[in-house]
């Protein structure tokens, strides 16, 4: 139960050192709590009837957040909850009134007690199975988790703004960023070449491509993108297409 309540949720500063530092602090006070608080924990924590939760990462710095839960109906969270509950009240009278329940002074009284133990046991193991059966699953999603956070698909996604189905954020891609980036760079009288961009954003992020989004040139990138202007510039007869980042609104008044 303690594995369960120390791991199954974890949010904090998104870098290594910041999140096992979380991650040792929430075992460290794990390790403290009895079995009562441990039930109070899980419930409504991990064991819920309602997967939806708030997210408690800050939100002033970049953050990481993760969390597990199991989702049972309002009746088996109601059985859950009393069978959690039993397990507290027959550990504590385990614990504090079990030598004063029985008298094991007499042969009648050490068979009435090895009675009472076998069916303590039998209650202690079902419900061992049930927190054994929960570890297991809550360990594989987290394989699994890991797993998709290695996988391009995951990368795709948070740093390309690439959905798994093939849809395109524009706004969380990298690649807009790295036009922003060639604007800065390249643009004459706030206008850049699209075709310098092009080559200047291949020597620097030579993954970022027109074709990983979709598209077929960066003139394509530009229209889709919805984020940048594209205008035609006469250039020794040729013409040629410059852009440049649209004004917000707030900025255009």
């Amino acid at each position: 139960m303690k594995a369960i309540v120390a791991h199954h949720e974890i949010s904090g500063p998104a870098c290594q050192l910041g999140l096992e530092k979380v991650r040792a602090a929430r075992v460290d006070d794990t390790a403290r709590k009895t079995l009562g608080v441990l039930v109070d924990d899980l419930l409504g924590s991990y064991i819920v009837t309602d997967a939806i939760g708030a997210n408690n990462a800050a939100q002033d710095i970049d953050s990481f957040s993760v969390r597990m839960r199991l989702v049972f109906s309002d009746e088996d969270f109601a059985r859950t909850k009393n069978e959690l509950v039993e397990l507290v009240s027959l550990r504590n009278g385990l614990v504090h009134n079990f030598i004063d329940q029985h008298d094991l002074w007499s042969l009648d009284g050490c068979h009435g007690a090895h009675d009472a133990l076998v069916a303590a046991y039998s209650r202690i193991d079902e419900r061992f199975e049930h927190l054994r059966g929960w570890a297991e699953d809550m360990e594989q999603c987290r394989r699994l988790a890991a797993e998709f956070v290695q996988s391009d698909e995951f990368r795709d996604c948070v740093i390309n703004g690439i959905a798994p189905d093939g849809k395109v954020d524009w706004s969380a891609t990298a690649i807009v960023d790295a036009l922003r980036e060639a604007a800065g760079e390249l643009a004459i009288d706030g206008w850049a070449s699209v075709a310098d961009a092009g080559r200047w954003i291949a020597e620097r992020f030579p993954e970022q491509l027109p074709g990983k989004y979709g598209c077929s040139s960066w003139r394509q990138v530009v229209h889709e993108s919805r984020v940048f202007e594209i205008r035609y510039f006469e250039e020794d007869g040729q013409r040629s297409a410059r852009y440049r980042e649209k004004e917000s609104p707030s900025m255009s008044h």
